[in-house]
Order: C-alpha cells, then structure tokens, then sequence
C-alpha cells in the first residue's frame, strides 16, 4: 500500500511516499481502506520530536474516514463493505496517512447518512476531544456559560456547534475575519483576541475549553466563576494555577482524546442531524502531506485540512 512515512524528525520536508506492507488485522479488529484521512496540529508536533511515537520511522495520522475491506475474529459490529468513520488508537495507534489501517472496530462507527468522507475523516479526533471535554468532563447543559478558545479552529469549531446543541451560552475568541463564521457555527458572542483582552471583557463562565497555550491558562482562570472547569487540551495548566484555582473551587483538567465508540456513534448522529459539520480549510492529495502541514502549521487555518486517500 502507499503511505506517508519519515524516516528522521524534522520539517514537512521529512514525510515521504512510500510503499508499507498493509497492516495485520487481528482478533476483534477491522481492516479499513482509507478514503480521507484528516490532518491535526497533534500530527506535525509528532513528526518534529516524536512526541508519544519516540524514533522514526512511523506513519502519522488518527482521523480515517473509509469503508471496511475484511474484519478479524469475533467482529460482529461491521462488515466488509461498511462505510465507517473514527480515530485510530492515541497516540500510539498511529497510521492514517496510508492506503489501509487496521483498529479495533469499535473505535469505528457508521459514516453519517449525508456526509462524505472528506467531511466525516474531519470529525474524529477534534469532534472526540470537543466531546469528552464538554459532555464527559464538563457535562455542560442548558444554560451553561462556555467560554472556546481558537473558536474557528479544528477543535474550536466543533466545540462551538456541540455545546449550542447541548443548549449551552457560547462565547469564542477569534481574530476579527473569522468573527462572522463562528457566529454562524451559534456562538452568542465572539471576542477578538488580537485587539481585546477577553479576561477583561467575560465573566461568569461555567466552563472553559483552552486550545491555546502561552498565558491563556491563566487569563481564563479570571472569566472562570467559582465551581467552573477549566478544561486544556495543550497541558498548559501550571502549578502556579493551582492555588488561585483550588481557592475559588475551580477544577483545572488537562485532556488527552480517547477512542470511545459511545462518544462517536453519538458524533454520527448529530452529524446526520445537521447539528454538527466540519469546515474544511483545504483538500490535497496523500502525496502533498507536507504542504498540508505547511499550511497547518500556519496556525491560520479555519477548521480541518484532509488528506484523500482513495475512491
């Protein structure tokens, strides 16, 4: 099969086309060919240091969208001809950037009724970490206060739809072009975070989900009322939070997204609802993944960059 791989840590320049054997399919496993493959910030901190994946070579990649080629023993949840959605194992369950992957299939559910697979290869990893942020952790309901950083983001702009549909008050933070898609995503009000410090302009939030790093652990700690969650998904709380945030009752959380069959089955249907729907920033072919990490590693996309694969 082909695949994106890398043999050294470094630049987009290191991933290259190669040709893999197809994965093994084990008990309780399902072998997927892969039809669009999504492109996270997560991917390119793993190509420059190795983070959770240690020395090359791998191959990157956790979001796939694809159909169900073969299934090991004991599958009963899908069969061969299947159109299915969701993350490999994270972090180290790594391989979307190919041809075929091979999971335990119940890290997969059924590609939503209406949507394509370059939009469904867009929901799985962001759409999880949105998930199990605000539902799991959080468990934000109607009239809740939520306060999404990076608001047109992979994340951010999953996050915003999840929490309206969950009857949620929606605040984002954005730069000012992008002001008028996150409205549109439902948010109630969009703060501009290049011209506004939105620690001085929210208050009285119930939750806060922080894509960003730097001060923003901080700064968020200030919207925060007494009781709230701040929930980060960059592990960017530190220990001089602790005692400002312990004194107010706040519950500081650092995320790492699951494969959870529940939580994208869950996706699926309010994807098929329309009450969930990813943004593509840009399409590109498997052999352009490096310019698809140029790109992302921008830090301006809006929503998700996906790789197709095949079909």
């Amino acid at each position: 099969m082909r695949a994106i791989s890398q043999e050294v840590l470094g630049g987009p320049e290191v991933l290259t086309l190669v040709e893999l054997d197809r994965p093994a399919l084990g008990p309780s496993d399902v072998l997927v060919r892969v039809h669009a493959a999504g492109v996270n910030p997560t991917d390119w901190m793993h190509r420059k240091t190795g983070l959770y994946l240690g020395a090359p070579p791998f191959v990157l990649g956790w979001d796939v969208s694809g159909v169900v080629e073969a299934v090991g023993a004991g599958v009963t949840l899908h069969k061969p001809g299947d159109e299915v959605f969701g993350m490999l194992d994270y972090p180290r369950g790594a391989g979307a950037y190919a041809e075929y992957v091979a999971a335990p299939s119940r890290n997969f559910a059924r590609k939503p009724a209406g949507v394509d697979h370059v939009r469904a290869a867009a929901l799985p990893v962001a759409g999880l970490t949105a998930w199990q942020a605000l539902v799991d952790t959080a468990e934000v309901r109607p009239g809740r206060r939520v306060l999404i950083h990076a608001a047109a983001g992979g994340v951010g702009h999953l996050a915003v739809q999840l929490a309206k549909a969950r009857g949620a008050y929606v605040i984002g933070t954005a730069s000012a072009p992008k002001h008028d898609f996150v409205r549109g995503l439902g948010a109630d009000e969009v703060v501009d975070y290049t011209r506004t410090d939105f620690a001085e302009v929210v208050s009285d939030v119930d939750v806060v989900l922080n894509a960003v790093g730097g001060d923003y652990g901080p700064r968020s700690l200030r919207t925060l009322r007494e009781g709230g969650t701040l929930i980060s998904i960059l592990f960017a709380h530190s220990e001089n939070m602790e005692p400002a945030a312990k004194k107010r009752g706040i519950r500081l959380e650092n995320l790492t997204v699951e494969a959870d069959h529940a939580a994208i089955t869950a996706i699926a249907g309010l994807a098929a609802e329309g009450l969930l729907r990813a943004e593509i920033d840009g399409v590109l072919p498997l052999e352009q993944a490096a310019e698809a990490h140029r790109r992302g590693e921008t830090g301006r996309t809006t929503g998700k960059l996906i790789l197709t694969v095949s079909g």
